[in-house]
């Protein structure tokens, strides 16, 4: 497969899932907001949102120093200036998805296609009058129907694996932003463990990577930092955690492998077979956000190495 089209099928799908997850992140805020706090810790809860995407600075230079909801939203959902905004994102997604129109069967075409078409024309108006819960289900349902139509179609072979790869890495990401900076938060909060605010705040986090319900089958207790973590850490039979998506990564770089990629594969093995047998006692008696920083920190490293191996290289 040439480079520049395994790299637009693998950008289509980070794009996606980046859009879905700040979907998520932003619901879940939004819902939070709408409980009795201070104006200060309404403004924190912003800014962390910010801090969990990496995009304080950006947002600052636009909006100055103070966070405050319309204007989060706003610059999260449909500033064309942030890349990483809903729309800049479902936009990127048709762009790719338009590069390798004919690699892709019609059935995701017109899916992708169709998303942005809806997004392209939407209003800060419209989405007051659609209201932001609605607006944020709209988006994780598009994600959820392409991913769909991609794994019901496209045919199993190297265009496949890319799109995963893009996918898990992409996801893999946001997991690993959002326990770390949650996490340290939460912790401290001062709260009794089990107390109301303390089960909303985890369960708050719990829901922005889909797992609340998961975390009730599996644990079927009071909500814990501890097992949160764990969950989203280590068990591999959830969707979202560290553990699941770096076992399809490692899986799908050894269908893709090549002459170059051998050590790219190596890594990501490596960092698989480490969530695989990591004991979350070890993990938090350490240091959870040191943890998950260092994890971003090999997510990254293991993203430019697919770039590398695989995708179009950037120009210096």
């Amino acid at each position: 497969m040439l480079s520049r089209t395994a790299d637009h099928l693998y950008w289509m799908a980070r794009y996606m899932e980046r859009a879905e997850n700040t979907a998520r992140i932003l619901d879940v805020n939004h819902r939070m907001s709408m409980m009795p706090q201070s104006q200060a810790q309404r403004e924190q809860a912003w800014a962390v949102t910010l801090r969990i995407m990496g995009l304080e600075d950006g947002f600052h230079e636009r909006h100055g120093k103070d966070a405050t909801p319309d204007d989060v939203l706003d610059y999260m959902i449909f500033d064309a200036g942030n890349p990483s905004s809903i729309r800049s994102c479902l936009r990127a997604v048709r762009e790719s998805a338009h590069a390798v129109r004919g690699t892709l069967t019609s059935e995701l075409w017109e899916t992708t296609n169709a998303t942005w078409l809806k997004i392209r024309d939407f209003t800060w108006e419209r989405f007051q009058d659609v209201g932001a819960g609605g607006f944020f289900e709209w988006v994780k349902y598009r994600s959820h129907l392409s991913r769909g139509v991609t794994i019901g179609t496209m045919l199993q072979d190297e265009s496949l694996r890319f799109i995963r790869l893009g996918t898990f890495i992409e996801r893999a990401d946001n997991t690993a932003r959002i326990l770390g900076v949650k996490y340290q938060i939460l912790l401290p909060a001062g709260e009794v463990e089990g107390g109301a605010v303390d089960f909303h705040q985890w369960a708050a986090l719990l829901r922005s990577v889909a797992a609340f319900e998961v975390y009730r089958r599996v644990y079927r207790d009071f909500i814990t930092p501890e097992r949160v973590a764990e969950l989203l850490l280590l068990r591999v039979d959830m969707p979202r955690s560290l553990a699941r998506c770096m076992k399809e990564v490692y899986s799908n770089l050894q269908r893709l492998r090549n002459a170059h990629s051998a050590e790219t594969e190596r890594c990501a093995g490596e960092l698989e077979a480490q969530l695989r047998f990591a004991r979350i006692e070890d993990i938090v008696q350490g240091g959870l956000h040191d943890y998950t920083e260092r994890l971003l920190d090999r997510i990254h490293m293991l993203g430019n190495c697919i770039a590398d191996d695989f995708l179009v290289p950037v120009s210096p």
